[in-house]
């Protein structure tokens, strides 16, 4: 063998032996909803960081976001999510149901049934409020401009229609009278984007609307980044009533094992219920499940009078059959 021959040889292996770390590397693919690209960016360098000390394993989490009712669509019909993060629990039983690829019994199979954090519905403002707006009521009032999303592709804007649907059911008794609330509070809505962070862009950056409707989260971070940008500036009103939001997690579990990424998956996951998971989900404006982590927070999230949609409707699948089906009142009370 010439030297040559022998030189080209050694250098074939040294090239396989430093590309076998990118060759292992293991990819996870986390399909979420609307608002949460900012805390998944933190969570996931947390995690890789974890599982790199944890197992000596090389990991890229990848990150999928739209309306929650979207994605859950985009899973059914083929994207290949490892896990799913998403707006209700509703979204995820859907993928449960028609795909087959993860079990029925998905949320008893994390703690707080699969919901690591919860949100609230409160309601942003122009700086001043100038409208004077202070709860639900003030949103049916004419000449009011309203911003919310879409109920049938996000996950935020059906905890938004609920949320009005539950404080007018409550104040006014009955059904038909919560149904004409809702009706009158849609025909003041300008815009119906497709899923949260949109519906926040229409009304800071593009200046549309009096009022948005708004996952408390996102106001939160909207009340800061506009804090130095004196044309934009925002405030959150806290309306008297609201619905605790409680977004779900679950792994699919067919695709994680087709990807040999079930064991990860499944860390991943359960790493949002550790201490340093939920001291992210609170420094995003997320209410951490972990109580301890709530309370060292105490001073971020108001002590609201919250209602569950078990309250509202007695389950994600009730409600989504007489709100958000195709007839169902949504369709009968939106007309634009």
């Amino acid at each position: 063998m010439n030297s040559k021959l022998a030189k080209l040889i050694l250098t074939t292996i040294l090239f396989f032996i430093g590309s076998s770390g990118l060759l292992s590397q293991t990819k996870l693919l986390n399909v979420s909803y609307d608002p949460t690209r900012e805390l998944y960016s933190q969570i996931n360098k947390l995690f890789v960081s974890h599982w790199k000390k944890q197992t000596g394993e090389d990991l890229v989490v990848n990150q999928s976001h739209g309306g929650s009712g979207k994605q859950a669509r985009a899973v059914i019909d083929g994207l290949e999510a490892d896990v799913v993060t998403l707006a209700l629990a509703q979204d995820i039983e859907a993928i449960a149901e028609k795909s087959k690829l993860l079990s029925t019994d998905w949320e008893n199979l994390l703690p707080h049934q699969s919901s690591p954090y919860t949100s609230a519905i409160v309601l942003l403002v122009r700086k001043g409020n100038p409208k004077n707006i202070k709860d639900w009521d003030d949103l049916v009032k004419p000449g009011i401009g309203v911003v919310t999303p879409n109920p049938k592709t996000g996950g935020g804007a059906r905890w938004n229609y609920l949320a009005a649907w539950g404080f007018a059911k409550g104040k006014y008794g009955s059904d038909e009278k919560a149904k004409e609330f809702v009706k009158n509070l849609y025909k003041n809505v300008l815009v119906l984007d497709s899923g949260a962070r949109g519906s926040l862009t229409t009304f800071v950056q593009r200046g549309i609307g009096d009022v948005l409707i708004s996952w408390e989260n996102e106001a939160h971070l909207a009340l800061k980044e506009t804090a130095n940008q004196p044309n934009s500036q925002v405030e959150i009103i806290f309306p008297s009533v609201s619905i605790l939001a409680e977004p779900s997690v679950a792994v699919v579990t067919k695709n994680a094992e087709k990807h040999g990424t079930l064991k990860v998956a499944e860390n991943y996951l359960k790493f949002l219920y550790t201490p340093e998971g939920q001291e992210v989900i609170a420094k995003n404006y997320y209410r951490p499940a972990d109580t301890k982590v709530l309370a060292k927070y105490k001073s971020t999230f108001k002590n609201l009078k919250l209602f569950t949609i078990r309250d509202v409707e007695g389950s994600w699948k009730k409600a989504q059959e007489k709100h958000f089906a195709e007839g169902g009142i949504f369709d009968q009370v939106y007309s634009k």
